[in-house]
């Protein structure tokens, strides 16, 4: 795989830093898609919960040990900004302390600051979605930034990352509507209602596909270019994602755009 690729990313992962404590994590896709961030180290799995081993095949994150005595382990275990839901041993314990040394090292220096919880959650019923829903593909995402914000993820000539977003004004919108908050097959039933989506679905597919990559409209016309970030989608979930279903349309500058 060439260095070009732009498949090169998602092999390799991408090495970010957690948002709350500062400390290094390692991106990866899982076998569903969705990205989950790992601590950088294996630790002995003997002194890791099974269920929270994590390995790597083929640059793709799987939730479970591969039989060896090393395996990888969420950051969220060990992320000395959230409260533990596992019971863990000493030695992750002592790697949560280690971490939390780390953190409030950059603190003191100035070199980071802790965002707010309340920013990955904001409150049900608002009318102005933090994370919206998007209806696209024939399926719901849930993107990682307001609409006006999502950014592209290819990489420059001068490998930087590509500064555009993906919303361009000379291109198809988007139009904000209400619809069902349906459960996906195998998951229970919620009780009726609407929620605001974001609705690509009558768009293009192509330009479908280049919200999907998250590419600006010259980086989709050069499918060579590598990305340099994982793009920002999780399949929608009603019931994991339940902080994010709005019962009103927003009023932001996206929900003024014509739809296509």
């Amino acid at each position: 795989m060439t260095a070009a690729s732009p498949r090169r990313l998602l092999r390799a992962g991408q090495s970010g830093h957690c948002r709350r404590c500062g400390n290094r994590i390692d991106v990866y896709q899982r076998t569903d898609q969705r990205p989950i961030g790992l601590h950088p180290a294996e630790l002995t799995a003997a002194d890791v919960p099974e269920r929270c081993r994590w390995h790597l095949s083929s640059g793709i994150a799987h939730p479970h040990g591969d039989g060896s005595a090393w395996c990888r382990i969420p950051h969220a275990v060990l992320c000395p900004d959230r409260t533990p839901t596992t019971r863990t041993g000493p030695h992750i314990e002592e790697v949560r302390r280690q971490l939390a040394v780390r953190t409030r090292r950059l603190i003191d220096a100035g070199a980071f600051t802790p965002s707010p919880p309340t920013a990955c959650a904001p409150p049900t019923g608002s009318d102005c979605p933090t994370l919206p829903v998007v209806q696209l593909l024939l399926g719901h995402y849930l993107a990682d930034a307001p609409i006006e914000d999502i950014r592209c993820v290819a990489q420059t000539r001068h490998r930087n990352r590509c500064p555009h977003a993906v919303l361009a004004p000379n291109t198809p919108q988007g139009k904000w509507t209400l619809l069902p908050a349906s459960p996906q097959r195998g998951q229970l039933a919620l009780p009726a209602g609407l929620m605001a989506v974001y609705d690509l679905s009558r768009l293009p597919y192509a330009e479908q596909l280049r919200w999907r990559t998250q590419r600006c409209p010259a980086h989709a016309a050069a499918p060579g270019a590598a990305d340099l970030a994982l793009a920002g989608w999780q399949v929608f979930d009603p019931l994991l994602h339940a902080a994010h279903i709005h019962t009103r349309l927003p009023h932001s500058p996206a929900s003024r755009h014509g739809e296509a």
